[in-house]
């Protein structure tokens, strides 16, 4: 299978072939076998695979940080990725990202109130990137970070590891029909929370090297 190119090559492999690829390179001895579940840090960034529900976008990344534990309920991600309320994204290191299928995205940029009452609105910097034909949200970017890139854990095809726990943010805008599943351990912020996601993996011994 040839690499994934950045933009332009519309010769893009459905999931199953995606999925495949990955399975390829764990075989080859690159990695041992996919992150499981159960298992540990590993000696090198995790390389993940995602793609659109019909197949006509399809990325890589590699992540120091996979594990899909950050539920955001905020009206964007509701409304944009999150039928059950809320999206989750995971990040990836940007230099590492590749595309198939990049003349099959769009980019949405939300519009956010602006600071103090009367204000016009401001547009986000976050992209927010989609398929035009199947609508699968796939992941956010953003030049304010431009060294990270946030796959929406819906778009991912590798097998992601559990997290032991979970955050639950951006609580004040959730609608009245969502009644969040907050775990024993689970903690919950009306807003954002302080501790970032590289900081949530290094503390609990799940970044990975």
């Amino acid at each position: 299978m040839k690499p994934f190119r950045r933009f332009g090559d519309n010769r893009v492999p459905g999931p199953e072939r995606v999925r495949q690829a990955f399975l390829d390179v764990c075989r080859a001895g690159v990695l041992s076998t996919p992150f499981s579940k159960t298992e540990g840090a590993k000696a090198m960034p995790i390389p993940l695979t995602g793609s659109c529900r019909c197949g006509a976008v399809a990325f890589s990344v590699k992540s120091h940080t996979p594990h899909p534990y950050q539920l955001c309920y905020c009206t964007i991600c509701r409304k944009t990725g999150g039928g059950g309320g809320y999206a989750i994204n995971i990040m990836g290191v940007a230099a590492s990202f590749d595309l198939r299928g990049g003349d099959n995205l769009r980019i949405y940029r939300a519009e956010l109130p602006g600071d103090g009452e009367g204000c016009a609105l401001q547009t986000s910097t976050a992209e927010r990137h989609f398929c035009i034909h199947c609508g699968s949200a796939l992941w956010i970017s953003d030049p304010t970070w431009p060294d990270l890139v946030h796959p929406f854990a819906s778009a991912i095809d590798t097998d992601l590891p559990v997290p032991p726990e979970r955050v639950h943010m951006m609580l004040r805008y959730k609608a009245s029909w969502v009644e969040p599943a907050i775990g024993p351990h689970d903690r919950c912020f009306d807003e954002y929370p302080e501790e970032s996601i590289e900081d949530w993996h290094r503390r609990r011994g799940l970044w990975i090297d």
